[in-house]
C-alpha cells in the first residue's frame, strides 16, 4: 500500500474527510480573508487549514488559494467553507448584482487560474 506521500492530494482529501464541495457554494472569485479569531488560532490548526489563514492575511480569491496551495478548487472551497463556519475567515460578499465586473478582481481570477 502507498503512503500518504505517494499523492499530493491524499493529505487535503483526508482533512476534507473526502468533501469535493463546500456546503454554502462558493464562488471562485469569492474573495477571502483572515479574521482576528483566525490569526490568534492558525498555529494550532491543521496545517492546511493554517496555511489558509496566512495566506488569506492579504484578500485572496478562492481560485488563489487552489493554486497557492496545489489542490483542486473542491478541496479549497471545503476548506474555506470549514473555516467560515469556525469564524476564522470570512469571505467578502461578490457583488454578484453589480453591472459593471471589477477588473483588478478579474485580473486577479485570471492569473489564479493559470497558476493551476
Amino acid at each position: 500500500m502507498g503512503s500518504e506521500s505517494s499523492s499530493p492530494f491524499v493529505r487535503p482529501y483526508a482533512v476534507t474527510g473526502g468533501r469535493t464541495g463546500a456546503e454554502s457554494p462558493l464562488a471562485i472569485e469569492a474573495l477571502v480573508s483572515t479574521t482576528a479569531r483566525g490569526r490568534e488560532v492558525m498555529h494550532t490548526l491543521v496545517p492546511e487549514y493554517e496555511a489558509v489563514c496566512r495566506l488569506c492575511g492579504d484578500l485572496k480569491s478562492v481560485a488563489e488559494i487552489a493554486a497557492l496551495l496545489g489542490v483542486p478548487l473542491g478541496v479549497a472551497a471545503v476548506i474555506v467553507g470549514d473555516l467560515v463556519q469556525y469564524g476564522l475567515v470570512y469571505v467578502e460578499p461578490t457583488g454578484a448584482g453589480d453591472s459593471v465586473p471589477d477588473i483588478q478582481l478579474l485580473e486577479r481570477v485570471l492569473s489564479g487560474l493559470q497558476n493551476l
